[in-house]
């Protein structure tokens, strides 16, 4: 688990740093139980894995709204753990999702600028390409890292810009303006979403209000129908659906 350092806009211009982390996963007792659910069929001409929305709390949900379990993810960008989990996951979350018993949700624990730079590009176009964008930058993850941190001179330069500028000169620096850009969000679209201090504000606020909240101290962290797993792994995710009536 990747711990949570609590973020603001004032430690944007201290030089990057970006710890690793270990993923942990331990198995203890979910407390959930319940009989197999059928299928839930989506509207006619849609699927729930296409159906996507920004929620109340900040994230990004896919799948159905109406759906009896509810995962929610708080994850980082940066966070190695987080990155393991996708990709144990795989698309094994989404076969559950398409169900329409199964609705994800990611909310973002933000750990450090670059973090925040990805979390709102992440949030910058149709709510259905924030999860699939989520994914493809933590299988990026070592490289968007490698970059980002290549030259600190030019971070501590962007960094220190006015607050008017500075979220778009990270994006430029660290290459994911062009790593976006690449993805189907373009330059000018990026630029846009960087320049919105409410959205980035709003980012750092619900992170950590919501960690304080529900005691989220690092991540991963999985909850399923508010209740806390204890466990990182998909292993552990994937026990506790199944255990919540997912099949």
């Amino acid at each position: 688990m990747f711990a949570f350092n609590r973020l603001a806009l004032a430690t944007l211009a201290a030089p990057l740093a970006l710890g690793l982390a270990a993923c942990s996963s331990g198995e203890g007792e979910t407390g959930l139980t319940g009989e197999p659910i059928d299928p839930i069929a989506a509207p006619e001409g849609t699927s729930w894995t296409q159906t996507a929305a920004y929620t109340d709390m900040g994230g990004i949900r896919m799948g159905n709204p109406d759906a009896p379990i509810k995962l929610v993810e708080y994850a980082s960008h940066t966070c190695p753990a987080c990155a393991n989990f996708a990709n144990q996951a795989g698309s094994r979350l989404d076969e559950y999702v398409a169900t329409g018993v199964v609705s994800f949700e990611l909310r973002n624990q933000v750990h450090d600028p670059l973090d925040l730079t990805i979390a709102t590009l992440v949030r910058c176009g149709d709510p259905a390409t924030g999860i699939p964008l989520a994914k493809q930058g933590w299988a990026d993850l070592a490289a968007i890292r490698d970059r980002a941190l290549a030259d600190q001179e030019a971070w501590q330069a962007a960094a220190s810009q006015s607050p008017d500028t500075r979220m778009q000169a990270i994006g430029e620096v660290t290459g994911l303006l062009d790593w976006f850009s690449a993805r189907g969000i373009s330059r000018d679209q990026g630029l846009s979403c960087l320049a919105d201090s409410d959205a980035v504000d709003t980012i750092i606020e619900n992170s950590n209000t919501q960690s304080d909240e529900f005691g989220v101290t690092g991540t991963p962290t999985f909850f399923i129908n508010d209740v806390r797993l204890d466990g990182t792994s998909w292993s552990v995710v994937e026990a506790a659906l199944q255990e919540a009536g997912a099949r």
